[in-house]
């Protein structure tokens, strides 16, 4: 028996990989692995009744908590971003190759699909770790390799054409031709593309907004917001204790309802395509915020300006989904080393889609306020005038020369 694990979500792209994986490559076992990092429970739900109803053999795995701890914080630690937002979708992506690896490894599959396209970047993430830890396991990918012409050629699938053919096979599924754009979310962030939000200058509409109030539903008083962490990471709001995973649960909501956390920007892709995306990142955008006003509170200036250099290639490699590479793992020992000091609280204010830092505190504070005061006299300030006159002195004799 032809046995192959399918990373499902339960929308369109995984969903037609189904009946074409019976159909188009021969595989009579088709086994559909569901993993929960935070998608609505009615999603969840979803995709387990339409694999079942597709005869497939499914499993839903709720690494939710995983998620949070694993990935979530260390992208808290290394304020987690590319070209300006929340890395989110591509964190969630190694994780989700994970749990079908190990579930393959546990049913004694030795083939993956996956609902990838050859344009995006979630090919490269989930192959990644699946041919790092089953390296002889064969990967199919029916978006990236086509659908299979009369004349036994294959050609690009479109959207369109996907809905067709799920149509055709009875394939229940959300979208439609009018509204079909593509839906990915998680506990970091939630991401919408396709149709007309391809488009650089559409107008995303207020409907495809799900963890945002736009400004006008947002309350009129701010919200004030006191987040404490331990070692880089937060673990408490307002002095109460909270797990991981009710943490960031918490922080979507309050970030949420006050309108923090649209993105809509320019992105460029591993391929080099640019495109444009729409995220809500509430709750990430709140605790990033958070922490990097922490660390500049705790951090000498030489340890700042070079942790910028390393949260820049640490996010970098998030984005591709290089979780297992030396590299990370060389720049978290920095990372790491300077979270031994990332304890203390900051206070944060909420209001019609802004998030501003008002506050913070730390026992590791490099702030003295008797030295920096204007009104002490404990720094003598006639001590200055040496190191005034020397600055700059190079260049201003560089100045001098080039006069002449």
């Amino acid at each position: 028996m032809k046995k192959i694990v399918l990373v499902y979500s339960g929308g369109l792209d995984t969903s037609v990989c189904i009946p074409l994986m019976r159909e188009e490559y021969g595989f009579d076992h088709v086994i559909t692995v569901t993993v929960d990092v935070g998608q609505p429970a009615d999603d969840i739900k979803q995709a387990e009744e339409r694999a079942v109803s597709m005869g497939t053999e499914h499993y839903t795995v709720d690494a939710r908590a995983e998620f949070v701890q694993e990935y979530c914080w260390p992208s808290v630690k290394a304020n987690g971003d590319y070209q300006g937002y929340p890395i989110s979708t591509s964190i969630a992506r190694p994780l989700i190759a994970l749990k079908a690896v190990e579930k393959a490894q546990e049913l004694g599959a030795t083939a993956f699909g996956h609902g990838c396209t050859g344009k995006g970047n979630d090919q490269f993430r989930i192959e990644y770790i699946m041919r790092t830890l089953m390296p002889e396991a064969q990967i199919i990918a029916p978006m990236r390799e086509g659908k299979l012409n009369p004349d036994g050629s294959r050609s690009p699938w479109t959207r369109t054409e996907e809905i067709d053919y799920a149509n055709a096979h009875g394939v229940v599924i959300p979208q439609t031709k009018d509204k079909i754009w593509s839906i990915d979310e998680n506990l970091w962030g939630r991401s919408i593309e396709g149709g007309h939000l391809e488009e650089p200058n559409y107008s995303p509409p207020e409907e495809i907004f799900q963890w945002t109030r736009g400004l006008g539903a947002c309350p009129d008083t701010p919200t004030l917001l006191t987040i404490g962490f331990e070692n880089g990471v937060p673990v408490s709001l307002d002095g109460v204790p909270y797990s991981p995973l009710d943490l960031v649960l918490k922080v979507n909501k309050l970030a949420g309802d006050n309108g923090v956390g649209r993105v809509d920007i320019m992105e460029d892709r591993m391929l080099g395509l640019k495109v444009r995306e729409n995220y809500e990142c509430p709750g990430a955008v709140v605790l990033l915020l958070a922490h990097k006003a922490l660390e500049a509170l705790v951090g000498t200036q030489s340890e700042l300006k070079f942790k910028s250099s390393v949260d820049r290639e640490w996010g970098e490699l998030a984005y591709k989904g290089l979780w297992f590479d030396p590299f990370k793992e060389d720049l978290e020992a920095f990372i790491n080393k300077l979270q031994e000091r990332v304890t203390g609280t900051v206070t944060v204010r909420l209001a019609k889609g802004s998030a501003v830092v008002v506050g913070r505190s730390s026992e590791f504070a490099l702030y003295n306020e008797d030295l920096a005061s204007f009104d002490s006299k404990t720094f003598d300030q006639s001590e200055s005038l040496g190191m005034v006159k020397i600055h700059g002195l190079q260049s201003r004799m560089y100045w001098l020369l080039k006069q002449k």
